[in-house]
């Protein structure tokens, strides 16, 4: 059953399992909550699972304008005094839910156990990646939501999965389709107007784990690779056969090094 908390102005969905140690989850674009089940579901005995849906996507009510990540990170630190969570907690961020956690750190770092990396990077966007948002943008405001998951699907799984598990790409499909168009567009323009944060995630002391598919097409494996060798400590773990959302695509792979990783702590 899903919850609703008002955080900075805007209602906001999100569901939980378990208790104990908080772990966060935070989707990437065009995501939601949903992309978390199976770790919801599965990890529940070692700590409070908790996965929300960012303004805009799922359940939750949208905002106008770019998302850029330091308010990603001022939405998840509101989440938590919302939830009164005043323990340390494990955030673990996807592709644009971890271009955050450098800002998370920068600005509300006192409130961290540990960090979890999940097909994403530390670096900005190129020339070409920012002309190929504005391409997206474009796709969205003239022809909707469902055209821009559309164009997306094909590069968010590894090429098997896309041709073999039809019903995943459906699921997946249809979390998609549940991002509003402002909550779409403002994911893009605020990813698009990141810079690098080397010099941020350079300075993180917490226990942190980075987790990639090895089919990842939309951020290579190399960007995982710089995390770990850019982060004090970390442990880099791949996944084999997995694309852009390695939590979905392989969930037994996932969950198990999500589950030593939280041992640890």
């Amino acid at each position: 059953m899903m919850k609703f908390v008002k955080i900075n102005g805007v209602q906001v969905a999100y569901a939980e399992a378990g208790t104990g140690l908080p772990v966060v989850f935070v989707h990437g674009f065009p995501l939601s909550h949903r992309l978390w089940e199976a770790q919801l579901g599965e990890l529940q005995d070692v700590g409070r699972m908790i996965a929300l849906d960012l303004p805009g996507h799922g359940e939750s009510e949208s905002r106008t304008g770019a998302y850029l990540m330091e308010q990603v990170a001022g939405d998840v630190n509101a989440l938590l005094d919302a939830l009164e969570i005043n323990t340390p907690v494990v955030l673990c961020g996807l592709s644009l839910g971890g271009y955050m956690l450098g800002q998370f750190c920068a600005h509300y770092g006192s409130r961290l156990a540990g960090l979890i990396f999940a097909a994403t990077r530390a670096s900005g966007d190129s020339p070409e990646a920012k002309l190929n948002r504005d391409r997206l943008v474009g796709i969205a405001q003239n022809a909707g939501v469902n055209a821009l998951v559309e164009t997306l699907l094909p590069k968010f799984m590894a090429p098997d999965t896309y041709q073999t598990r039809p019903e995943l790409v459906e699921e997946l499909r249809s979390i998609m389709q549940t991002a509003s168009l402002d909550g779409a567009v403002g994911d893009l323009l605020g990813m698009k107007a990141r810079p690098d944060t080397f010099d941020l995630i350079a300075q993180i002391r917490f226990p942190t784990l980075v987790i990639h598919g090895t089919e990842d097409q939309l951020i290579p494996l190399s960007e995982a690779q710089r995390l770990y060798e850019t982060i004090p400590g970390s442990r880099l773990i791949t996944i084999p056969g997995a694309g852009h959302l390695p939590n979905l695509e392989q969930p037994e792979l996932f969950n198990q090094a999500v589950r030593e990783f939280l041992g640890q702590l």
